[in-house]
């Protein structure tokens, strides 16, 4: 019986550690404050993992699927991450992001994100 609960233990241990390997966003500040209009800004990003950002590729998305490289610079803290974004038209966007995770791990996510002409 020792023996089982030490191979689930193990199990456990073996799988909570592979879904800590892939860099994932737990928080964006597009969510908090929109993109202004036609004057750039800067996106926070929080991953739940540090990452390696000379290995990574950010994009910005906009209409037709036309992608443009934007830059990521670190954050303040491990896993925190700060894209700047140019001046934008209104319109539907999203940002892009192939990320490594500092074990080397590849993750991929698509943000989407309105900006509005304010009235």
């Amino acid at each position: 019986m020792n023996f089982i609960k030490a191979l689930f233990f193990a199990l456990v241990l073996a799988h909570s550690s592979h879904a800590l390997a892939h860099a994932v966003v737990t928080h964006n500040s597009l969510k908090l404050k929109p993109v202004p209009v036609n004057q750039a800004s800067e996106v926070e990003l929080s991953f739940n993992s540090k990452v390696e950002l000379d290995l990574s590729e950010v994009f910005l998305v906009s209409a037709g699927d036309v992608m443009t490289s934007i830059t990521a610079t670190p954050g303040d803290k491990p896993g925190k991450v700060i894209l700047n974004l140019p001046a934008l038209n209104p319109g539907e966007y999203a940002i892009k992001l192939r990320i490594f995770a500092a074990d080397g791990h590849l993750s991929e996510d698509l943000l989407r994100f309105f900006v509005n002409q304010t009235k």
